[in-house]
């Protein structure tokens, strides 16, 4: 009885197997015709728009706007790019392009385009192009009404190709010309490190982006930072949006063991499946760290950060981070053209994913939903202590984010602003040292001349929400017996002076006004020297790792 007992199990187990095995082919012939016939309905409706629709129809185009919007529903990072985008996504995904090297900002006042500020070391800084230029001409070509795309695309090109450029500059009564070489740029990955506390022996390096070799300028920077008597380090991710996950191993690895497991990547084919373990020696596995993130810290930033809180090797501290625990591959396609697909998640040595977006799921208007913490999973860290899924990196010690008032934001994004700068440089040769510099109160009131002088003005958000509001009790048919109270209300928000205002918010101002003003003079890496004079977040992980 037993032999027939296991002869007539393992016949269940080949029936099951077959009839499993069936199932599967039946859904893969069910999908191919769902393909199918989708395809083919698709491409009759495009046959019908083209034969009968009023106007004429770009097929390049109308193909387009079917493509984004299919993607768009899948998710953020899953993008098409034709074979005439290829430079944008190669300069997503490495950090190079070729071109002058310099940001470029909007100058409304004249519809035109600016300089906001020359990468130091760049074509451009190297020919004498300074932040506040205001472009008039590309190679001959006016370029008064463009975009800034537009500028933008004109200013790159072949390297080694060499084109005029001619600027307006507060203080110069001529227009300048500068003749420029186009060279292969690398955006820089780490701005600026230093020691910024020298009793403590504490280290500080920002790192902008996770982009191709920048561990190797990390490696250089704290190897430079060690014979300087560095003993603690604050690594800042905030506002890195991330970047190549093996640059990211690369990174944890030079503080904890060869061989520690940082990521792995988990996908529908097996190619895509991956564990990434650290590949060289480490530089210091025991010198104290903190990490610096925030809601802009993503991808290869929280690969990073988490993997150091999953090992227990660093403490990091700020804001809950982004939450992207999708990787993205690069696909060919006909034409010249690309796919960037989602193609993984990726779990980091705990084993969590912390994605937390989920966008095959949506609100009614669209958004993607996100899960509660309280349906999130409990997993641990090498030491035993409780980590979450599904919400990002939820840091160690959590810092309170300042709140700025919304003028200081429509100022700096104001020609009055940008003017201001220009017309400081151009009457102050140079300025003290990042680390040193300090507006007087003769300069801020000189400011506040300027601003209340211009054609600045301000929304304010309260006023805004109030004439909301006001709509909203219409609609529900109880604006009348409220009337009064909102008149008198929205007279006094509307009761601002702009320079008591000016006066009022001058410490939040002050700030911004002065780290425009240093990265004119010292570029990016002065901004941030002097930024980190006054940052909460470098205080208190200072006083951590103290």
């Amino acid at each position: 009885m037993l032999g027939n007992t296991r002869k007539y199990s393992a016949w269940a187990v080949v029936l099951l197997a077959f009839s499993l095995s069936l199932a599967a082919q039946e859904r893969r012939a069910q999908t191919g015709f769902d393909i199918s016939r989708n395809l083919e309905v698709f491409a009759d409706i495009y046959r019908q728009l083209d034969m009968y629709y009023v106007d004429t129809l770009s097929a390049d185009t109308a193909v387009r706007w079917a493509i984004d919007g299919m993607l768009s529903e899948i998710d953020p990072f899953t993008i098409y790019y034709p074979g005439d985008d290829l430079d944008e996504l190669k300069t997503m995904t490495t950090g190079r392009y070729a071109g002058i090297g310099a940001l470029i900002r909007p100058y409304k006042q004249e519809d035109r385009t600016a300089i906001e500020e020359p990468y130091e070391g760049s074509p451009a800084q190297e020919a004498g192009v300074r932040a506040g230029d205001v472009i008039l001409t590309i190679d001959g070509k006016d370029v008064k009404g463009w975009p800034t795309s537009e500028v933008s695309k004109n200013l790159r090109g072949e390297p080694g190709t060499t084109f005029e450029l001619r600027v307006r500059r507060e203080g110069e009564k001529k227009p300048l010309a500068f003749k420029i070489t186009r060279r292969q740029i690398q955006t820089p990955a780490v701005p600026w490190y230093g020691i910024i506390d020298e009793d403590a022996h504490i280290g500080y390096l920002y790192l902008a982006s996770v982009t191709d070799h920048c561990s190797r300028d990390i490696r250089f920077a704290i190897t430079e930072l060690k014979q300087q008597g560095m003993e603690r380090l604050i690594l800042d991710l905030r506002d890195n949006p991330g970047g190549a996950v093996v640059e990211a191993v690369e990174i944890v690895g030079m503080f904890v063991p060869r061989g520690s497991l940082v990521v792995s990547t988990r996908g529908k084919v097996l190619s895509t499946c991956h564990e990434f373990r650290t590949p060289a020696e480490p530089i210091d596995t025991l010198m104290p760290l903190a990490v610096l993130v925030n809601g802009g810290s993503a991808s290869a930033a929280e690969i990073i950060s988490g993997a150091l809180q999953d090992l227990d090797r660093a403490t990091i501290l700020g804001q809950r981070t982004y939450g992207k625990g999708l990787v993205q591959g690069i696909r060919d396609l006909p034409y010249h053209g690309h796919l960037k697909i989602t193609t993984a998640r990726y779990y980091i040595p705990s084993g969590r994913c912390i994605q937390a977006y989920d966008y095959r799921h949506r609100t009614i208007d669209g958004a993607a939903t996100t899960l509660p913490d309280s349906l999130t999973r409990v997993f641990h860290t090498r030491l035993g202590r409780p980590v979450r899924d599904g919400g990002g990196i939820l840091p160690d010690s959590i810092l309170a984010v300042d709140s700025v008032p919304a003028m200081v934001y429509d100022l700096y994004n104001s020609d009055a602003f940008f003017n201001y700068a220009n017309h400081f440089v151009a009457t102050h040769p140079t300025i003290g040292a990042p680390t040193d510099f300090l507006l007087t109160d003769e300069d801020y009131a000189a400011f506040v001349d300027a601003i209340a002088s211009s054609d600045f003005t301000y929304n304010a958000r309260s006023v805004a929400a109030l004439i909301q509001a006001r709509q909203v009790a219409r609609i529900e048919g109880r604006y009348d017996d409220v009337k009064d109270d909102f008149d008198r209300l929205e007279s006094k928000l509307r009761t601002n002076d702009l320079r008591w205002d000016l006066e009022r918010f001058r410490s939040h101002i002050q700030q911004y006004l002065e780290t425009e003003l240093v990265s004119r003079y010292y570029y990016q890496r002065g901004a941030l020297q002097h930024q980190a004079q006054n940052d909460k977040a470098i205080r208190k992980a200072v006083e951590t790792l103290r």
